[in-house]
């Protein structure tokens, strides 16, 4: 029989549409190589027909490189991985071209278009690749179950759900409230079963992770005073709902400023307390610094479980460096507790369905659980966690897998649902309220959808999608407006981690690669599902919890060319080119993130929030000197909440408004007095020359135009 030649070759790829389906398949597929003759890693062609040039070297069969393992067994002499670094530099400058001010999306586009390719030459290659999760024993789960504790859950859930009635927490029915978690817990959990020796403590990865650790805390913590420089009303009805703990109001879910969850609440009530802050900005902003910081951990075992520890620690790095999860930790809002709890719920669970450890599945229930106290956008978090239950089982069917699903699935979920039973108490005595806040999004509660609604969540999908790389919003308070959310470094890698991704799942149909793809587009509905408001979408802080994955893809790509430069060559020798371009990258990311937040966000905050400080200020100077409470800020229309200036001087129950039309009855008020006008308010300042006219008038200057104020002293 005649040897094909590589005319035939042309022609069977070429031959129509499905047989060049069938080239790309086998091309990123080895396992279906053996349907295509001209791809058998044992077809020769004939030596006439041989071509020496590398114009075929795309039907060449080698495997792609996706572990350290299988890296270590390159040769030495394997070419250095040119085409990866190509790619990267590709990717960075069509990252950078999504830069403002000098945005050129069409020409990023191309740069993109081009790193794509090079970048699937080079996993062609086996050049880069991803690395694997660690390798563990499946722990066969017993589907046993300790009657009596379980049989004690049901009394007890049923005591405490009737407990809560008033949606007040109370001693007794936070007793009855952990002891109902506590009896389930204990009637699923299986004693832990240790393989093997623990290793040997590692000194030198433990300082690199402190060094990790200590510059995210300095992104985290410093100038934490001044950036953001000023509260705005929805901090206000913060300290508000604080306050209303201290005077014995221990909700279970606060009512004010349409409807919040308590978890912020009472961390912030025991931070002030801890740190002897008072009822102020400064203490809310340092509790929620303090839970973007503690999410760290998290992201550092949730890499290690998708890929190793050195792939934890470039993602924690990554994650506490960068940008949005700062700026969102910041503000003194609820913001974190969505990536907080986010991050060890895919931890568990991830860990639980490859190791087969129900308690794994415990704690993925109770994170699940303290989340949905946290933040509104997180109640989308059990979708996610339905949709990975899901892929698992889909990629692993058998009656044996189908009944372990349910068990893990309903652990999780009945672990959550205790949980959450305060919450869920309150939800059904006052649905309305509870769920006021998610239907003036998506439904129509407050206004009509400004257009149809499948153009609108169409529209809402993409700027979601393009959010990371291209445009993140106009929400001045907790974003730099229109720009990517990921700096140039990060957002490159991003982009080249999903290729990765789907790459290894077209050939492997690894289940948590597309898990993760899947889990930056729920997490983001929270965002993507404003339709009646579609201009508040994308929205970093509604979108906070899709921050996890895509820090974690960005460090997997970046862990994936360490590991190819390290292992090829002179090993020695690119070990330390792969630490030179590590600490390159790391550093410059940092570089990068540190000016968007302490110098482009502090920068942009201040102007777009009111001086509330000075205007504080100036009435405690007032109140000091004379011994006056006598204080009054007049309103105007989209200037200062008057509520504010007390929460610079610790009294966040006092509301300084006194509307023009109350001006008359000041005058019956013994004692000095002090009035605060916005500047250019005259017709305000003309009303209060007629009945001072002895008053003192003094402007105080802002180097923001139209920040300025005027005082008025009634000695």
């Amino acid at each position: 029989m005649q040897e094909p030649t590589v005319l035939d070759l042309v022609k069977a790829i070429f031959k129509d549409w499905k047989s060049f389906l069938h080239f790309a398949a086998a091309v990123f597929d080895p396992s279906r190589r053996a349907n295509l003759p001209y791809l058998s890693d044992a077809y020769t062609p004939p030596v006439s027909e041989t071509v020496e040039s590398e114009a075929l070297e795309f039907v060449e069969a080698q495997p792609a490189i996706e572990s350290p393992e299988a890296q270590s067994a390159i040769q030495p002499s394997a070419p250095f991985p040119w085409r990866s670094l190509l790619a990267l530099a590709l990717a960075l400058i069509a990252q950078r071209l999504f830069e403002p001010p000098h945005l050129t999306p069409l020409s990023g586009i191309a740069f993109y278009v081009a790193a794509a390719g090079i970048l699937l030459w080079a996993i062609r290659r086996g050049e880069w690749g991803l690395a694997e999760a660690p390798k563990s024993h499946r722990h066969a789960d017993p589907l046993s179950v300790r009657l009596l504790p379980l049989l004690l859950t049901v009394p007890f859930l049923l005591a405490t759900f009737f407990a809560f009635s008033d949606g007040l927490f109370r001693w007794y029915n936070l007793l009855l409230w952990l002891t109902t978690v506590f009896l389930f817990c204990w009637s699923v959990w299986l004693p832990n079963i240790r393989s093997g020796q623990r290793p040997a403590t590692d000194w030198r990865w433990l300082a690199l992770l402190a060094i990790a650790l200590s510059l995210a805390a300095f992104f985290r913590f410093y100038r934490l005073g001044s950036v953001p420089a000023e509260p705005f009303s929805d901090h206000a009805e913060k300290l508000l709902d604080i306050y209303d703990i201290t005077q014995g109001q221990t909700r279970v879910f606060f009512p004010r400023n349409t409807g919040r969850e308590s978890i912020q609440m009472y961390w912030t009530w025991l931070v002030m307390k801890l740190f002897g802050t008072g009822m102020t900005f400064l203490s809310l902003k340092l509790g929620t610094a303090l839970l973007g910081f503690l999410t760290l951990p998290y992201m550092y075992l949730l890499g290690k479980e998708i890929g190793g520890r050195r792939l934890g620690l470039l993602a924690m790095f990554l994650f506490g460096v960068a940008y949005w999860p700062n700026v969102i930790s910041r503000v003194g809002l609820r913001f974190p507790l969505y990536p907080l709890f986010t991050a060890p719920v895919l931890f568990y669970l991830l860990r639980g369905l490859r190791t087969h450890r129900r308690n794994d599945f415990i704690w993925c229930g109770l994170f699940l659980g303290l989340g949905l106290h946290g933040y509104s956008p997180f109640r989308v978090v059990p979708l996610l966690v339905v949709v990975g239950f899901l892929l698992y089982f889909l990629h692993n069917r058998s009656k044996l897998a189908f009944l372990q699903t349910q068990v893990w699935l309903g652990t999780t979920a009945m672990a959550a649902l205790l949980v959450f039973l305060p919450l869920f108490r309150y939800m059904l005595s006052d649905p309305a309220g509870f769920w006021f806040r998610t239907a003036t999004r998506i439904g129509q509660a407050e206004q009509t959808y400004p257009g149809p609604i499948g153009q609108i969540l169409l529209r809402n999908l993409w700027n979601g999608l393009r959010m990371f790389n291209w445009d993140d919003g106009v929400i001045w308070v907790n974003s730099v407006t229109n720009r990517p959310a990921l700096d140039v470094i990060s957002g490159a890698l991003f982009l080249i981690g999903v290729v990765l991704l789907i790459v290894r799942y077209i050939r492997q149909r690894f289940w948590p690669d597309l898990f993760l793809l899947l889990s930056i587009i729920i997490l983001q509905f929270p965002s993507t599902l404003s339709l009646a408001y579609p201009d508040e979408n994308p929205a970093l802080n509604r979108a906070s919890g899709a921050a996890v994955p895509v820090f974690l893809i960005a460090a997997a790509a970046l862990d994936g060319l360490l590991t190819s430069i390290g292992s090829r060559g002179n090993r020695k020798w690119g070990a330390k080119v792969a630490a030179g371009l590590a600490i390159l990258l790391l550093v410059g990311t940092s570089w990068l993130n540190y000016n968007l937040v302490f110098e482009k966000y502090a920068q942009q905050y201040r102007q777009g929030a009111w001086n509330t400080s000075d205007i504080g200020r100036a009435i405690g100077d007032f109140m000091l000197t004379h011994q006056s409470a006598n204080a009054w800020v007049v309103p105007s229309p989209h200037w200062v909440d008057t509520r504010l200036p007390g929460a610079w001087l610790g009294i966040p129950n006092r509301d300084f408004a006194l509307w023009p039309e109350q001006f008359a009855s000041t005058l019956d008020i013994p004692g000095p007095k002090f009035f605060v006008v916005r500047a250019g308010d005259t017709e305000t300042m003309n009303a209060l020359r007629s009945l001072y006219p002895q008053g003192l008038w003094r402007l105080y200057p802002n180097d923001i135009p139209g920040h300025e104020f005027w005082t008025l002293t009634i000695p």
